[in-house]
């Protein structure tokens, strides 16, 4: 472990690495964590962000988190799956979550910890959980019902539960990292994605789909994590005003969300390139008829009595 004398007089240099735009809530969140952490500590810690994949790309982040060449991240949930954490891919279940409010129940309470806990037999601590929100779909073709994704080519995360989902919707997964996704999009290497309508517009995905199904059948957010050897090594009071600078910035980011992607569609909409189109009550359940089996399908993967335990949760939030 390192030592808290080795950081006693030096300034301690906090890599923090993620794959989204500045713009984006992430890096929103990000920059008001690092703007808070170093007026907490006093200059003490010094916060170098590093968006949009300048640093590693999404496939390598985890492991270079891992060795401690950067000390946090914030990767999507759908990551932690291929490490052998399938438990996280829980939040990939299409329509499990109606509303965010679920998620916060889910994120907030014991469930999320215990997801958590999972973390640091990997050399990882979990910080926080950060919402990007629902999910839209796009393509260069109109998608309103299930039948329209035949054999179109969709981007998705290297999450099997994503996988499964576009295979129900009779679409070809292509798991890609988040960085080459636009560049796929132009040449034809995909024909389309799912993601929260700021990560279309702050890639400029827009600009090479000309539809975009607000569907919302699925939740994308993030975990905020640390190589644990850092963390463990840092001052007691240095790593007391970290985490109180992360339960701000989270606050922060997560309250912006909603009003990013809603705002994302607006100016996509005004830019006149990419048609919007909200599903009604049929199309609504023809989706719902295609996707929800998945949830009972993926229990013995993921586990059951964690999918049962979610939709307590989310009842709850219903009834609240």
């Amino acid at each position: 472990m390192v030592g808290e004398n080795a950081f006693a007089q030096q300034t301690i240099v906090l890599k923090f690495s993620h794959v989204v735009a500045s713009d984006a809530p992430k890096g929103k969140a990000a920059q008001r964590f690092k703007e808070l952490a170093e007026k907490a500590t006093n200059g003490r810690v010094r916060v170098e962000l590093y968006s949009n994949s300048t640093l590693y790309k999404d496939k390598e982040e985890l492991e270079a988190l891992q060795l401690g060449v950067v000390q946090m991240l914030a990767p999507s949930l759908a990551k932690f799956g291929p490490l052998g954490m399938k438990e996280f891919e829980v939040f990939d279940l299409p329509y499990i979550f109606p509303d965010l409010q679920a998620v916060h129940r889910v994120t907030e309470g014991p469930i999320g910890k215990k997801l958590f806990n999972k973390l640091e037999s990997r050399g990882i601590i979990g910080l926080a959980y950060w919402d990007n929100g629902f999910k839209v779909m796009s393509a260069n073709k109109p998608l309103h019902l299930p039948s329209d994704f035949k054999m179109l080519k969709m981007r998705v995360q290297s999450s099997k539960v994503l996988d499964v989902q576009m295979r129900a919707l009779g679409a070809y997964p292509q798991a890609l990292a988040f960085s080459d996704v636009v560049e796929a999009l132009k040449t034809g290497a995909v024909d389309g994605t799912e993601n929260p309508p700021s990560n279309l517009y702050t890639q400029k995905m827009y600009e090479v789909q000309k539809n975009i199904t607000v569907s919302n059948h699925g939740y994308l957010g993030y975990v905020v994590i640390v190589n644990k050897k850092f963390w463990d090594g840092l001052p007691w009071d240095i790593r007391a005003a970290l985490t109180q600078a992360m339960a701000e910035a989270t606050k922060y980011g997560n309250k912006i969300a909603q009003d990013e992607n809603t705002a994302a569609l607006a100016r996509i909409k005004k830019t006149g390139k990419t048609a919007i189109y909200y599903l009604n009550d049929d199309e609504g359940a023809a989706w719902k008829a295609a996707l929800l089996p998945i949830q009972k399908g993926m229990e013995a993967r993921i586990g059951k009595e964690l999918i049962d335990a979610v939709h307590l949760e989310t009842l709850g939030a219903q009834i609240d």
